[in-house]
């Protein structure tokens, strides 16, 4: 099964240490088969939305950035529960913080 891991932005500036950590837990995954894809994405984004036939393009950042997904995993596990074992190890290598684990279907 395929979940789709985000984590939301916070005010902690990374340093070397958590670069060292972040790498070795995106090596093992990697080794192992089970990160098919990670990244860092842009605080500020477009917002496409739609009402009926209207559709609204608005540039960001927004106000409620604090709100925005700052990165994501897309992993490959057995289970949820092995999904979710798999953001608590990240959660305790970054500290605080929220993440969010959604399953990915189809193909």
């Amino acid at each position: 099964m395929r979940y789709l891991m985000t984590t939301k932005a916070t005010d902690t500036a990374p340093d070397e240490k958590l670069f060292a950590e972040m790498g070795r837990f995106i090596e093992e995954l990697s080794a192992a088969g089970v990160l098919l894809a990670t990244g860092g994405l842009e605080p500020g984004g477009v917002r496409v939305t739609s009402v009926g036939d209207e559709i609204t393009v608005t540039d960001g950042p927004f106000a409620e950035a604090k709100e925005a997904v700052a990165g994501f995993a897309l992993i490959e596990a057995r289970s949820k529960e092995e999904a979710i074992e798999l953001a608590r190890r990240f959660r305790r290598i970054v500290g605080d913080g929220e993440s969010v684990i959604q399953q990915v279907f189809g193909p």
